[in-house]
C-alpha cells in the first residue's frame, strides 16, 4: 500500500539523529517490526474523508513515533529484556539510554505534529496525558470503594484505547470528514483498542503456545490480574475457592501455576470474559453501522469481527 510505504519511509526519517548512539536506539523498535495497526488505523480513517489530505501520512507517523516511545518507557518500568524479539533497548544498553531515547521520539512526535495545527496538537496532548493518567492508575492500584473490574477496564481505556481512538480521530479529523463520522471513529476505535487487550486476556488462559507464539499463563505468573481473574476473585462461590486461594498466592511455582491455570480455563470466569469482550465489539459494530456504507466501513466491520475470533 503507497501511503503505507511512506509512512514507513517519513517514520525512518523521523527517528534519525545527528548523534550516533541516539540514532541506533530510536532505530531499534522502529526497525525490529511491529504490526503498525495504529498508522493502520489512522489510515483507514481517512477514507471516510479525503485519504489523500496531506497531514494523513504526517498523523499516521506522530501515532507510531508515541507508541514506540511509550514502549521504551514501559520497558524501564516492567524491567523487560525482550521486544519484539529483539533484546529490550533498556537490555541492550541501559534504563537512562531507554528513557531519553523515549523522551527523544515524543520530541520528534511533536516537532511533527506542529505542522498539522491546534487542534492536532490538542488531541495528542490529551491523548499523552490520558496514557500518563492510565499507568499511573495502573502502577497504584484500584482505591477503596472502587470495583477492581470497572478500574482495570479504566487502565485499559487510558494505557491502550486512548491511542488508538487518537488514530481513528487524526485519521479522520486531517482527512476533512464529517463532524459526526469524527466523532464515531472515534469511540469505535477506542473500543477495539479495549477489546483487543481483552481478548489477549482471554488468549492468555486459553491458547496453547503453538496457537499463540506465546506461553500461555504468563499473565497469572507474574501476578498481573487480567479480566478472567478478576471475574473468578469477585466471585463468592465455593467451587471457586481454591482458584481464589491460589490467585492470591506467589504462582512463580510450576506446579501451583500449572494447577491454578487448568482451574482457570475451566472456570465460568472464562465465559463470562467472552461475554465482555462480545459486548464491546457489538457496541463498536453498532457505531460502525450508522455510517456510510463502503469498503473503509466493511474493513472496520471485519477487524471487529477479527478481534472476536482471533486465536493469535
Amino acid at each position: 500500500m503507497k501511503r503505507l510505504s511512506a509512512v514507513e519511509d517519513l517514520l525512518r526519517s523521523s527517528v534519525q539523529s545527528d548523534y550516533a548512539l541516539l540514532s541506533d536506539a530510536s532505530r531499534h523498535l522502529a526497525e525490529a517490526g511491529g504490526k503498525r495497526f495504529r498508522p493502520m488505523l489512522v489510515l483507514l480513517a481517512s477514507e471516510f474523508g479525503d485519504p489523500e489530505a496531506p497531514g494523513v501520512v504526517p498523523a499516521a507517523v506522530v501515532i507510531e513515533l508515541t507508541h514506540l516511545a511509550t514502549l521504551y518507557h514501559d520497558d524501564v518500568m516492567d524491567e523487560a529484556v525482550m521486544r519484539r524479539g529483539e533484546a529490550s533497548a533498556n537490555s541492550r544498553w541501559d534504563n537512562t539510554v531507554a528513557i531519553l531515547t523515549g523522551d527523544y521520539l515524543f520530541a520528534r512526535a511533536s516537532d511533527v505534529l506542529a505542522d498539522l495545527g491546534p487542534e492536532a496538537v490538542r488531541i495528542q496532548a490529551r491523548t499523552f496525558a490520558r496514557l500518563v493518567q492510565g499507568q499511573i492508575e495502573e502502577t497504584a492500584g484500584p482505591a477503596e470503594g472502587v470495583d477492581p473490574l470497572q478500574h482495570y477496564l479504566d487502565v485499559l481505556a487510558g494505557k491502550t484505547g486512548s491511542l488508538i481512538a487518537a488514530s481513528g480521530h487524526l485519521g479522520a479529523l486531517l482527512a476533512g470528514a464529517a463532524p459526526e463520522v469524527v466523532r464515531t471513529l472515534t469511540s469505535v476505535c477506542e473500543k477495539i483498542g479495549i477489546a483487543f487487550q481483552l481478548s489477549d486476556d482471554i488468549l492468555d488462559v486459553a491458547s496453547d503456545s503453538a496457537e499463540s507464539g506465546k506461553t500461555p499463563g504468563t499473565d497469572l505468573r507474574e501476578g498481573v490480574r487480567t479480566l478472567p481473574m478478576l471475574h473468578v476473585l469477585r466471585s463468592t462461590s465455593p467451587e471457586d475457592a481454591r482458584l481464589r486461594e491460589l490467585l492470591h498466592s506467589d504462582l512463580s511455582d510450576d506446579a501451583r501455576h500449572a494447577e491454578a491455570l487448568a482451574l482457570l480455563r475451566a472456570n465460568p470466569a472464562m465465559d463470562r470474559a467472552r461475554a465482555d469482550l462480545r459486548t464491546w465489539v457489538e457496541e463498536a459494530h453498532a457505531e460502525l453501522a450508522t455510517l456510510v456504507d463502503g469498503p473503509a466501513r466493511a474493513a472496520f466491520m471485519s477487524l471487529c469481527d477479527y478481534v472476536l475470533t482471533r486465536t493469535s
